[in-house]
Formats: structure tokens, C-alpha cells, sequence
């Protein structure tokens, strides 16, 4: 397929163009994983650095107490991983009776954190480096001190507010008790001891050691529900990928219990409809893709929960007979209201690493909400994500809490082939514009022609939970009122921090086209 390489939107930043390339939203995490290519490890290896120093580096988004997935390209395979935590045993309907929703924050909003493990496992099955040598970067940053970029320091000033009841967090990240500005230095205490202990026992003392003690313990103090037995149990999980082809490609999502099911069910609502006959900034385009995007989302929300308590096959949600029937009612002229609310969260990195042996990783990790449920683990650094807020308490429901359970995940790495070989691997942080970004992606790049670079530049749409749309800045007047026309119910505008970050990595027939979204601090690089 031929790109177009215009760039037409206003942007920081061009494409890296190499043959080894990392691309995060973060520079010195990129410049991680970078240094372990240059070191002779392989993709892998340059993605778990580049997490791994992310959770210093970026702890508004994600943190060592985070869940995490991925998808890995060998060069003979595309394989699956879900490292997302199940929900403490002890946890039951029951627990939060009282309760119109589930809590945001505290011990209650904890499952078990499964990015440590990712980490090993993927080192274990994949790596080239030794596995302590991926956290030399992290290490250095943890123990001497980072400056904090200003796209971050931005979000970190959110914080004082919303955790101000919390102690722990305020003595690990609120020095002085405000949130550091940018380009202030900035050294996690205890977490530098942390990352040495995990990278000395492959993970082993966060789930089965010294440092596992340490977070039973404090959730025992607390009134929590989190055991011994909890972590030890925590295993990351091998997946087999869902697919849908369309436009000449074949774009991979991991299966429930995240939502890329809901991308690949807008795409397959598409394929039925005549996007292709209208430019990609037009409200024709825009109002196709928001109409496949919210029938996704209805979907999504009623059916995706951990597999094990789906009530059907998510292979049945991507039938072929039932999407052309959701698409034969789209109608251009009218938009539709479907009424299944969205999960919102907002505390996610995303990064993707490729290699010169043709080696693409897609990996994604995520606190949920921020810095996660408040719960900071004393003198560790370890601040524990409050992915338990995903579950909803509808009696009835598949995703309603119980014990051992995995709640509905919003976080989702992307990966597309063309003709059974790899052809980009992607992501879009934030929110829940994740689904709906990597739709986004799909249709510029693969419908427009856009390079990578342009198609992460270009105005996003963003679809609330209520359906209400609201518009980035950079999309012309005639769009509003098309889409306004058609009866979507616009709102006045939204900050910039909801339209997400994309980070790309696009195979050329020599080497990598590598992208980083200027709506974040991050950096694409190579060599």
C-alpha cells in the first residue's frame, strides 16, 4: 500500500524512519528500550526497558503496582499475553452492599497487579538480555532522580485533591506536599530498592517474597481482602488474538476480558458500510465511524467480562450476518442513541518496539484511574492500580464483582497484518478513547492513505459515555454542523487529555516507519 506523505495537520514532530525503533510517551523510556537495542537485545527486550522505566519515569499513568497486555510478533507468530490480575477471593457482591457503584479509590478498588509478572514472562519466553539488565534505565531514574516533563507534571498536579485523604501516597509522590512542576528532579523514594529486588528474583519477591509481605500486610492493616495466596496464585496468561480483515488488512485484538473486541466489531460494522467513498475529514467519514463506534460500545458493555462468565462466545460478536444487520440500520442522515455506558478511566502508557530481525511488540500498561486507587505501599514506591473499579455491581450481569475474577479491561494494544505477515503495531492510551482511537487509526491510515505520524497528528473525535461527541480542535466548521445535522449531540469542546496518545510503529519494505503523538511528552527513536 502506498502512504501519503503530506502532512497536512498542524504538528511538533516528523516519523522515524529505521530499522530499530521504539516509540513511548516518554523520552527517556523510549531512549531505554533504545539502549538495550544498541546493547544487541531484540524487541522485547527494548519494550519491557521502556515499561519498565515508565513506571518511574511517567507514575501519573503506571506504576510497578499495574496490569498489563501485550502482543508479540516473532518473526513466525503473533502471540497473545494478558497480565491483568483477578480480583482478591475474598471479594464478593455482597462486600460492597450499600453501594450504587464501585469505589475509586482504597483497598477496595485493588485487584491483584500483573505487569511485574509480564515482565518475566516475557522476558523468559523472548529475551535476548538478561532480565536484571532491562532495569538498569529505570534503576538509574529511580535512584539518582528524573525530570519531570511537562505533559506529566500537568496530570501530576491533579493529585493533591483527589488522594489528599491518603498519607502514604502523599509522602511518596507529593514532596512538600504539592506535586512537582516541570523540569523539577523528582526521586521516588523506596523505589529504586523495589525494582533491584524484583530484577534480582525475576519478579519472585513481588508475588511470592519479601515484597508480596509487604503489600499483604498493609492491606491486612487496612481492612483489605488481598492475601498471601492471592499473589502467589497470579500467573500471566498465553491468548490467542480475535481478527478482523478489512480494507486488505487484518487487525489483531486480544480477547475479552479487554475491549478490543469492540474496535474489531465497529470495524466489521464498517466493512458493510460505504466509508470509502468519503475524505477521512468529512462528517460522511466521521459519522459512519461514530455510528459503528457506539453500536461497539453497546456491546462491549453489555457482553465483554472476564471469559470465564461471559453468558456468549465473543466469537458470536463478531459474526458476520449479525454486523451487516447492525450496519443495514445506520442510516446517514439520522444518528442512533444506543444506551450501554462506557467505563471511563484515564491513567494508561502505551508503547510499541520493533526490531531489524523483524521482531513488533505491542504492549500496553495501566494504573486505570491516574496513579490507581491512592494505595501507596510505604517506603516501596509501589502505588497499586484500582483496576477493580472496572467490575460494575448489576446483579446479573457478567461482569458484576466477585472473588478470582478479572474485571472488564479498557486498556488495549493493536497489532495489523497484511497477507500473514506484520504490518504495524499501534496503540492509542487514554481513557476510554482506546477503542475508539485505534478505529480512528484504522480508517485514517488505512481508508486515507495517512502515514502514521499525520494520522496521530489529525483532530480526534471523542465519544462520551452518554453518547454526547465532542470534536478536537483542528476539524472545520462545516464538520460540526454535518455532524450536528445528523442529529449527534455535540458538546462545547473537551481537554486535550481525553483525545488520547497514539504511539505507531509501521513496517516499511526496509525497516520501520516509527510515530509519537504530540498530546504527550513521548518520543519516537531509532537506528
Amino acid at each position: 500500500m502506498t502512504l501519503n506523505w503530506d502532512f497536512p495537520y498542524p504538528s511538533q514532530r516528523m516519523p522515524v524512519f529505521a530499522r530499530n525503533v521504539v516509540a513511548t510517551s516518554q523520552p527517556l523510556a523510549s531512549q531505554a528500550g533504545l539502549q538495550m537495542l544498541v546493547r544487541g537485545g531484540n524487541a522485547v527486550d527494548a519494550a519491557l526497558a521502556a515499561a519498565i522505566t515508565l513506571t518511574v519515569v511517567e507514575p501519573t499513568s503506571n506504576g510497578v503496582g499495574s496490569d498489563a497486555f501485550a502482543m508479540v510478533w516473532d518473526g513466525k507468530e503473533l502471540h497473545g499475553l494478558n497480565g491483568s490480575g483477578r480480583s482478591p477471593r475474598a471479594w464478593s457482591p455482597e462486600r460492597f452492599t450499600g453501594r450504587s457503584s464501585m469505589p475509586k479509590l482504597g483497598w477496595d478498588t485493588v485487584t491483584i497487579p500483573g505487569a511485574v509478572d509480564m515482565w518475566s514472562t516475557l522476558s523468559r519466553r523472548f529475551g535476548k538480555l538478561p532480565f536484571p539488565d532491562l532495569f538498569d534505565p529505570a534503576i538509574r531514574y529511580a535512584s539518582q532522580g528524573f525530570v519531570v516533563a511537562p505533559i506529566t507534571a500537568a496530570k501530576w498536579s491533579e493529585t493533591p485533591d483527589l488522594y489528599r485523604d491518603l498519607p502514604d501516597f502523599a509522602a511518596a509522590f507529593l514532596p512538600g506536599g504539592r506535586a512537582p512542576l516541570p523540569g523539577e528532579l523528582f526521586r521516588p523514594p523506596g523505589q529504586a530498592e523495589t525494582l533491584k529486588s524484583i530484577a534480582e528474583t525475576q519478579g519472585e519477591s513481588f508475588y511470592r517474597g519479601e515484597l508480596a509481605s509487604r503489600i499483604v500486610s498493609c492491606s491486612r492493616n487496612a481492612g483489605g481482602c488481598l492475601t498471601e495466596e492471592d499473589l502467589a496464585s497470579h500467573r500471566t496468561e498465553w491468548v490467542k488474538p480475535l481478527s478482523m480483515t478489512w480494507n486488505g488488512v487484518t487487525l489483531h485484538e486480544l480477547p475479552p476480558n479487554g475491549q478490543g473486541m469492540a474496535v474489531l466489531i465497529a470495524l466489521g460494522i464498517l466493512k458493510h458500510l460505504p466509508i470509502d467513498l468519503y475524505p477521512v475529514d468529512s462528517p460522511e467519514s466521521l459519522h459512519l465511524q461514530i455510528e459503528a463506534m457506539k453500536w461497539a460500545f453497546d456491546a462491549a458493555q453489555r457482553h465483554i467480562a472476564d471469559p470465564a462468565w461471559m453468558t456468549v462466545e465473543p466469537s458470536s460478536l463478531l459474526d458476520e450476518t449479525r454486523l451487516k444487520g447492525i450496519a443495514e440500520g445506520i442510516r446517514m442522515d439520522r444518528a442512533s442513541l444506543p444506551t450501554a455506558a462506557i467505563p471511563h478511566d484515564g491513567g494508561t502508557v502505551y508503547l510499541t518496539a520493533a526490531d531489524e530481525q523483524g521482531w513488533m511488540v505491542s504492549y500496553i500498561q495501566s494504573n486505570y484511574k491516574g496513579f490507581g486507587s491512592g494505595i501507596v505501599i510505604p517506603g516501596a514506591g509501589i502505588s497499586l492500580q484500582n483496576r477493580g473499579a472496572g467490575f460494575t455491581l448489576e446483579a446479573g450481569h457478567p461482569n458484576r464483582v466477585a472473588g478470582g475474577k478479572r474485571p472488564y479491561h479498557t486498556i488495549i494494544p493493536g497489532f495489523v497484518m497484511k497477507g500473514g505477515a506484520p504490518l504495524m503495531s499501534f496503540g492509542v492510551m487514554g481513557a476510554h478513547m482506546q477503542a475508539q482511537g485505534h478505529l480512528q487509526m484504522m480508517v485514517r491510515i488505512f481508508a486515507g492513505h495517512q502515514n502514521p505520524q499525520t494520522a496521530a497528528d489529525a483532530p480526534r473525535w471523542y465519544l462520551d459515555e452518554d453518547s454526547r461527541l465532542s470534536l478536537e480542535p483542528g476539524f472545520g466548521p462545516e464538520i460540526r454542523e454535518g455532524l450536528k445535522k445528523r442529529g449527534h449531540l455535540l458538546t462545547g469542546g473537551a481537554p486535550t487529555s481525553v483525545y488520547g496518545g497514539a504511539q505507531l510503529i509501521y513496517r516499511l519494505s526496509d525497516g520501520y516507519c516509527a510515530a509519537s503523538d504530540p498530546r504527550k511528552d513521548g518520543q519516537a527513536v531509532g537506528y
